[in-house]
Parts: structure tokens; sequence; C-alpha cells
């Protein structure tokens, strides 16, 4: 299978298993993108989390927040996190995604990547919590940063997405249950992405 290699500007690796991945760049115009980018970073009722790792505490390398219907809980904290309320600008893109994937969702999960310096690790999301197979509706602002997903059980079978300012990217049924997915750190200068991820929790 095609390996992670370099890609045209705006695009994605040869071979992209589409039955997992749609992407959707200029969801959102370049102008309203700035505005919903500016607000979001302001306004935001951002945290940095901590999580045990093995023995260890570890800082969070991101920025985030978590918005929904008062139901639908933290996933990462298991009940005990209730999520903000809607914002009119979140509302916005929820109803724009919504079509698209056929689903309403419950929450969001906001992520702030200040920098280069900032990422998140090779993972999938949790099933217990989203359901088996959950569609996920992924939106950027900001900064292009890389969206790298690595098969689960051939970890050289792994593709790339730019993931481009004001652009959707559906995760598809079936990704989290075979493929891991990661935003890596960069040694080049990064300016400020922001991503949202739609979600319904069960």
């Amino acid at each position: 299978m095609e390996q992670l290699a370099l890609f045209a500007e705006a695009g994605q690796s040869k071979g992209l298993p589409v039955e997992y991945l749609e992407y959707f760049p200029g969801l959102i115009d370049e102008s309203e993108g700035d505005e919903l980018l500016d607000t979001f970073i302001r306004e935001m009722p951002w945290e940095q989390k901590v999580r045990k790792m093995y023995t260890k505490e570890v800082v969070t390398p991101r920025l985030t927040a978590w918005f929904g219907d008062p139901e639908a809980y933290d996933y990462q904290s298991l009940g005990k996190s209730k999520p903000h309320s809607w914002t009119p600008e979140l509302l916005r893109i929820k109803a724009l995604v919504e079509p698209l994937a056929g689903i309403k969702f419950n929450c969001v999960l906001l992520n702030y990547y200040r920098d280069g310096n900032d990422s998140v690790a090779w993972h999938s999301d949790r099933e217990d919590i989203l359901g088996k197979n959950p569609v996920i509706a992924s939106v950027s602002f900001g900064q292009v940063r890389s969206f790298d997903i690595r098969h689960k059980d051939d970890h050289s079978e792994k593709y790339s997405v730019r993931l481009e300012h004001g652009s959707l990217l559906m995760m598809k049924s079936g990704l989290q249950e075979h493929w891991e997915h990661r935003i890596a750190k960069s040694v080049k200068p990064m300016k400020p992405r922001i991503n949202l991820t739609f979600r319904l929790i069960k």
C-alpha cells in the first residue's frame, strides 16, 4: 500500500482509503474562517488537561474546550465534567456539517494547537463512549497541519491529509476500529490552529 509521502500543496497522500475518510476543502470561506479563528482563540474557555500515562502525569500538548447538549458528558472525564453551552458560532458550523454527515451531533471538542510544539499522539477515539463505528466531523481553522492515519494491524500502511483553513474532514464508520490518527509535532514554525470535532455521544 502507499506509504506516508509528500503530496500536493492542497490534498492528500496517494491511495487514501476514501471508504474511511472524506475531505471537503472550503466548507467555510477564508474571511469567515479568519473571524471564527480569532473569536475562538479569544473567547473559548481553554484548558490544558493533565493525563496519567503509566506511572507519570503528563500535560497534554494542546488546549481543549468542551461544548454540547447538557446530557453530553465529557467523554474524557467519564461524566465528571459537564459541557459548556453551545455558542452561536458553534451552532452555525454544526448546522453546516450535519447534513453532510447525516447525523445530529450532540457535542464538540475544540483543540487549540498554539504552535508546532502542540500535537496529539497516535490514537483512535473511544468506541465505548461514542458507540460502535462512530462518525466524527472535523473542521479546521488556521495553520495547515497534516492529519496522519496508520492501520492498527500494519503501521507501514499510512496516509496523510492536509487540513486546510475552513475545511471539513469526515471520519467515517470503521476508521476508529481499524485505524489510528495523529497531528504530529513540527520543527517548522507554525501559526495557531483550532480544530472542532463534532461527535454523537451515546
